[in-house]
């Protein structure tokens, strides 16, 4: 998982924290839906879903499980993949720098409380230890050694290109982001497989709430910056850091 994240987060600047109040808007709309909205709502049809509607197809146990697993998925905005997100949507790059920061400032602190409130819904006991053990884990120390890989680069680079040098170096770690991405993939397969293969059902039932959940986000992002009259290349990736999910966090 470091190995697929940490190239990413060496792009994360917390310097660009100082442009925080350059467009307020679009940074407002990305914590409301990431932090306000979203992990309730996955919550909300998590329980609607499998304690409810679902109910006479899943055992009780494990839909107990099932609603915890989309409460930590739901709680994990996505970190890494933004930056592609962006550029995929010709999005401002450095104003999806400052969303990143912030978001993954807030991640820091947030998300453990808040999985741990929502998981009260359920029969699931996360222990305390566990959450934040993930937390220093998946978030802290990637964020701290992408930060010190990028403030070393730019201090050799002088001040000249700095950000030519970081952008370099990170083309140069794809390759391993992506090798540990398949990883990660092969691994989840290769473990939960049989689960996953003998369950089609399950993974179909997982599947719709999720789908609701994904869409369900990205239309209330993007039509409220829609409505807020917030620029497309603010609005684009701030409705996808909210569409999209730290699952890298959630499996750890």
């Amino acid at each position: 998982i470091w190995v697929m994240i940490f190239p990413m987060l060496i792009n994360v600047d917390f310097a660009s924290l100082r442009h925080v109040g350059d467009k307020p808007k679009g940074l407002v709309l990305t914590i409301v839906v990431n932090w306000l909205v979203k992990p309730f709502t996955m919550a909300a049809l998590a329980v609607l879903f499998f304690e409810y509607l679902f109910a006479p197809l899943i055992d009780p146990a494990d839909a107990q499980q099932y609603i915890a697993g989309l409460i930590l998925l739901g709680a994990a905005p996505c970190t890494a993949m933004v930056f592609v997100w962006s550029q995929m949507t010709r999005g401002d790059p450095n104003y999806t720098l400052v969303q990143v920061s912030v978001n993954d400032i807030i991640m820091v602190f947030a998300f453990a409380p808040i999985v741990a409130l929502l998981l009260g819904v359920t029969d699931i006991v996360v222990p305390w230890e566990t959450l934040l053990l993930s937390v220093a884990l998946y978030i802290v120390i990637p964020l701290v050694a992408g930060a010190l890989v990028r403030a070393w680069l730019i201090g050799r680079a002088n001040g000249r290109g700095g950000e030519a040098a970081v952008t370099a170096f990170t083309a140069k770690l794809k390759p391993a982001s992506v090798v540990g991405l398949i990883a990660t993939v092969i691994l989840l397969f290769a473990f939960q497989g049989n689960v996953i293969l003998t369950n089609p059902l399950v993974i179909i039932l997982i599947a719709i709430p999720l789908l609701i959940q994904s869409y369900g986000i990205f239309f209330l992002a993007y039509f409220a910056a829609r409505a807020w009259k917030v620029p497309f290349n603010v609005a684009a990736p701030c409705a996808l850091i909210g569409t999209s999910n730290f699952f890298e966090l959630a499996v750890a």
